[in-house]
């Protein structure tokens, strides 16, 4: 296991020695982690916008792109964290798609909360686990390596989800957001997410075609498993009649709110009724087949398949606007496919894990009349 460094061990006693003796670790720590994200800004090793993100450290590639819809303010946010935590192996990526009168609060509060709150709580765990008997085997050590960011996950969105509840100046009752994040360690990926982005790895086939993986389930009501524990809760799922195949979550008593997700950051109304906050956290021990993720909200992914965002990346020749021209297809795709329907905000991260663009022979993309890709 690899503890923080010194610098980590630096901020938080300073922070300690600023604001006193009565702050709690937890408080500390969390004090330390805002420093290093402050910092990691300063040295553009953090965004939270439209671009790229590049460490000369490490062999990571980000581009990332949002675009706003048809339905007002953006409510999508974005944040690549180059060097997280000062582990120059280590990037955070992370995608939130609020919704509600208040979801671009949420979301921004969320975008803001998350990495930090993490960082805290993955270094808590991982002085705990240190103390723990060493495991001999690969394999222990990535269970063990895992289960520490599970734990840290767990964690942090469960607090999260309780500030925003007892934040007085954000009105979460009936918003919320969603969000997707991962952290990449070395070879080593960690999934977790909350909503219905969706992440998907672009990895080669045996007979050498770039082909997509989905790493996350979209969490929508009707999910057996999802549902379940909403009816359970006396909660109800259903669609409306001039929404045939999109169910909803409601209230009780009550024509409220009619969320499409299952999980949320916020949307108090609800969460005595089956929706929840907790992440669903995976892995992925990342190989020299795999190429990049995608990470997007659920307006790129209404319209572009998997198989299409991989062959959109894959076929950008430079791959700093690959999150750009991903979002610019969804866009048209969305034209042509959802006329009557008011255009969703859309955002994309693409994360490359080698130094060199990825080169497949696939053709120049074109989006027909139809709304199909050519």
């Amino acid at each position: 296991m690899v503890l923080f460094p010194s610098l980590f061990d630096g901020l938080a006693r300073s922070v300690s020695i600023k604001k006193g003796r009565n702050l709690g670790r937890s408080d500390v720590g969390r004090e330390a982690a805002d420093a290093l994200a402050k910092d990691a800004k300063k040295n553009e090793l953090m965004r939270s916008s439209s671009g790229v993100v590049k460490s000369n450290k490490s062999d990571n590639f980000a581009s990332v792109c949002s675009k706003r819809g048809q339905k007002g303010i953006n409510q999508d946010r974005t944040v690549v964290w180059e060097e997280f935590g000062c582990q120059e192996d280590m990037i955070f990526c992370g995608i939130f798609d609020g919704h509600g009168p208040w979801g671009h609060i949420v979301a921004k509060r969320v975008r803001e909360s998350v990495p930090s709150s993490l960082l805290c709580n993955w270094q808590e765990t991982v002085a705990l686990t240190s103390l723990e008997p060493d495991w001999d085997t690969e394999s222990d050590r990535n269970l063990r390596l895992f289960d520490v960011w599970k734990q840290s996950y767990l964690k942090t969105y469960a607090a999260i989800d309780e500030e925003l509840k007892q934040h007085r100046r954000i009105d979460s009752f009936h918003s919320g957001s969603t969000a997707l994040t991962i952290v990449k360690q070395g070879e080593h990926l960690v999934i977790a997410n909350v909503g219905d982005s969706r992440a998907v790895l672009a990895t080669t086939s045996d007979d050498g075609n770039l082909v997509p993986l989905q790493l996350t389930v979209d969490f929508k009501p009707n999910i057996p498993e999802e549902a379940e524990r909403i009816t359970e809760s006396k909660g109800r799922v259903f669609c409306l009649r001039d929404e045939p195949g999109v169910y909803r979550v409601w209230m009780p008593n009550a024509e409220t709110p009619g969320l499409a997700i299952s999980r949320a950051f916020g949307d108090y109304c609800v969460k005595d009724f089956g929706l929840i906050s907790v992440p669903d956290v995976t892995q992925r021990n990342i190989t020299n087949k795999d190429q990049f993720v995608i990470l997007a909200t659920d307006g790129v992914w209404d319209v572009i398949s998997n198989q299409e965002a991989v062959k959109i990346v894959s076929s950008t020749e430079d791959r700093e606007k690959s999150a750009k021209r991903l979002v610019e297809f969804a866009a048209r795709a969305w034209k042509y496919k959802r006329q009557s329907i008011a255009m969703d905000d859309m955002s994309a991260i693409c994360l490359f894990f080698h130094p060199k663009p990825f080169k497949h022979p696939n053709p120049i993309i074109k989006v027909s009349k139809e709304g199909h890709h050519e």
